[in-house]
């Protein structure tokens, strides 16, 4: 474990502190991956002082995949690391047929987080989200199940995904109350949406609450990945979360720009959206996913240049206005 290779940042007001890079297992962890090649990734996050893999019930495929991938893993590998990763799942999907296999009741929540404890072969995980809002169930409910996650010492800390920012301060005033604050949000974020800058991230500030963002290389668009073409390898062209439509001229004018930009401070364009997407102080973590530990370890040398000038912000501003990017 390689604690100084990148920064760590407190998450909100709790305790917990998070690598400003950490690994996403929403791809590549599925089945149908070689188990070598998944656990190589893994111990070079270690590498890089990644502490912090993120994963979710339904992230395969098949459905809890990844989370068995990483079960089988830490069983034969990193066990021993335990005290020093964190770990985090998700609920609120279709996992199961039937009215009690999806959403944000009681009745489902508790039963996906002991599914998902089996799979990834712990005891607890250190953080649980509610992937999503559900309006069928009241928002008491939900919170209240959070509470009890943490009080029955299933889970260590808890948080939302993708809710708006006038029901994630409900939720944090609610779960307050019950003396289990929520402590991260997990929404999407990056230059090419920006959305959370208008109100959510005032909101997880004034709330104590941490950002864990993810996408924040859109997919694979903030890359150099689809400059020439398409590749046939590649998200875009399998349409896996990412469509050949979304690679529009617009896009490449932008990323374009960007990598001019990029290769006069010394970095490639991931790494500057990755940096771009760590200048606020406000941001605790950026979630990447990597197809090889060289993909990784690339990704992760973004935390060596996060400076950024005023006019270096204001070109990335103008970049963005002109090519009609930002959603």
């Amino acid at each position: 474990m390689n604690y100084e290779r990148q920064p760590y940042r407190r998450c909100g007001r709790s305790g917990l502190q998070l690598p400003a890079v950490s690994l996403g297992l929403w791809h590549n962890f599925g089945g149908g991956k070689p188990l070598d090649s998944q656990r190589a990734i893994l111990h070079k996050a270690l590498d890089l002082g990644i502490t912090h893999f993120d994963i979710a019930d339904r992230y395969g495929p098949p459905l809890g995949a990844a989370e068995s991938t990483f079960g089988t893993i830490f069983r034969q590998d990193l066990r021993g690391h335990r005290d020093e990763i964190v770990v985090t799942t998700k609920g609120s999907n279709p996992m199961w047929d039937g009215p009690y296999g999806k959403g944000n009741s009681r009745k489902h929540l508790l039963a996906t987080l002991d599914r998902s404890l089996d799979r990834l072969g712990l005891d607890f995980v250190d953080i649980f989200y509610l992937h999503r809002d559900d309006d069928a169930t009241p928002l008491e409910e939900q919170v209240s199940t959070l509470d009890h996650m943490v009080r029955t010492g299933r889970v260590l800390y808890v948080g939302v995904s993708n809710f708006s920012p006038e029901r994630t301060a409900e939720a944090a005033r609610l779960a307050r109350d019950l003396g289990t604050p929520l402590v991260v949000h997990q929404p999407v974020y990056s230059m090419i949406r920006r959305g959370i800058e208008e109100s959510l991230l005032g909101v997880l500030e004034r709330e104590g609450m941490g950002c864990v963002v993810y996408s924040p290389l859109a997919q694979g668009l903030l890359t150099d990945r689809y400059l020439n073409g398409i590749p046939a390898d590649s998200r875009a062209a399998e349409g896996r979360f990412l469509t050949a439509d979304r690679v529009t001229p617009e896009v490449l004018t932008f990323v374009r720009a960007l990598g001019e930009l990029a290769s006069a401070r010394g970095q490639t364009v991931a790494q500057l959206a990755l940096a771009w997407a760590l200048r606020d102080p406000r941001i605790t973590s950026v979630l990447v996913g990597a197809s090889s530990p060289e993909q990784l370890a690339a990704n992760v040398a973004a935390v060596d240049r996060l400076d950024f000038t005023t006019d270096e912000l204001a070109q990335i501003d103008r970049a963005i206005k002109e090519a009609g990017v930002d959603a």
